[in-house]
């Protein structure tokens, strides 16, 4: 009795085992044994392209495929493994993609040449429009603001294919071109050139910088010059190089009356600019202007009339390094207090989406009557060092100066 029952229990086992090893590689410890000696694979394990077989081989990656066939409803861009864009190494589990992919699953493109180090590798929702230079983007329609920094379009850009997917370069100052390799050469008036309008008055290049005092509101209700008084702020420049130089406090100090302090805060700025470095702007006139503005709310019967509080800074470009169009000047209203440069304790504004009918801004007031070429028109850039090869008889930075006659 006892015999036949170690027998039964050796047939048992000797089944049981026959059953296991009758699942390929015993799933490669990958999966389960099925009973009709079919291998139920982990998940990212199976044999190949299949989720079966011996569960020895391991997927990789699922992401949105660049190119693919459509699906039934004729969608593109559905998920395919190292997103289209790659060969799955199924002992590792990692995608090895070609050449201008990278990241897991293959799933974003790579910048060309790294950006040859001279600039950084964003997604295309990191890029906005007017480079570094806030204010241009919106000009058209009349929504300028206090910005610090282009416009980025999140909205759109999370609805389309290639979010977080596509990159592209954003070059460091100095460089350009798709991969940042070349550098920028100085630009400069033609010295050949005869302006637009010859008959006219020159014309140099004024932005209007008006800024709005919050008032107690935040919305600019009720606002008071001297909201402006005792207050700091500063002025960036970004010159044609994409080169940023950040001006020293400028300090809004009443003097004995309103125009007094008008003159002294328009020779502050003045030298404020021309003080930056290089000499990035070699001339400029600013004209500060204190008042108030009339400001009218809500609409029919329901409209409301205020004043509200301004600080107007008009400054134009009169130099020979700044002639033509330049990049609007971005305001530093914000606090920087102690570790941050410039220390300033800032201005209290009405800016963008926060004002009704009204919002501080900046914007280009008159036209340059010159334009700004690359080399002055008169040489060729060598974007290797950045410097003008001036044609004969021209010399200078720009070529701006004519050694002979040509």
């Amino acid at each position: 009795m006892g015999s036949s029952r170690v027998l039964a229990i050796v047939m048992a086992a000797t089944l049981s085992s026959v059953a296991l090893s009758a699942c390929p590689n015993m799933c490669s410890g990958h999966g389960s044994c099925r009973d009709d000696n079919w291998c139920e694979c982990d998940k990212d394990y199976g044999a190949g392209d299949e989720t079966f077989g011996d569960c020895s081989e391991m997927f990789c990656p699922y992401e949105i495929a660049w190119v693919d066939d459509p699906n039934q409803d004729g969608h593109y861009h559905n998920y395919r493994e190292c997103a289209g864009k790659g060969i799955c190494d199924r002992g590792t589990g990692e995608c090895d993609c070609f050449d201008g992919y990278t990241g897991k699953g293959c799933a974003r493109s790579t910048c060309p040449n790294d950006c040859s180090g001279h600039g950084t590798c964003e997604y295309i929702e990191e890029v906005g429009h007017g480079g570094i230079v806030p204010g241009h983007y919106d000009s058209t329609k009349n929504n300028l603001g206090i910005h610090k920094g282009s416009h980025k379009f999140v909205g759109p850009a999370s609805e389309m294919w290639d979010y977080h997917k596509t990159m592209k370069c954003v070059c460091d100052k100095g460089f350009f071109e798709i991969d940042c390799s070349k550098r920028m050469c100085h630009t400069g008036n033609d010295v050949l050139d005869t302006r637009l309008d010859a008959s006219d008055v020159l014309q140099t290049q004024k932005q209007n910088i008006t800024l709005y005092a919050a008032g107690p509101t935040g919305n600019g209700s009720s606002s008071v010059v001297s909201e402006f008084y005792g207050r700091t702020f500063a002025l960036t420049f970004v010159s044609t190089l994409n080169e940023s130089f950040t001006t020293i406090p400028i300090v809004v100090e009443y003097q004995t009356d309103e125009f007094s302090t008008e003159l002294a805060l328009s020779t502050q700025i003045e030298k404020a600019l021309e003080s930056l470095p290089n000499k990035v702007i070699d001339d400029c006139t600013a004209n500060v202007t204190l008042g108030y503005d009339s400001l009218e709310r809500g609409h029919g019967f329901g409209v409301q009339y205020d004043t509200i509080a301004f600080m107007q800074i008009e400054v134009a470009f009169v130099g020979a390094g700044v002639q033509g169009t330049q990049n609007l000047l971005q305001v530093e209203m914000n606090e920087c207090s102690d570790g941050c440069m410039p220390k300033i304790n800032g201005l209290n504004l009405v800016s963008a989406g926060f004002g009704e009918n009204v919002t501080s801004f900046v914007a280009e007031k008159m036209t340059a009557d010159y334009n700004a070429y690359e080399c002055g028109r008169r040489g060729k850039c060598d974007y290797d060092t950045g410097l003008c090869e001036c044609f004969t008889g021209f010399v200078g930075e720009t070529c701006g100066t004519q050694s002979s006659l040509v």
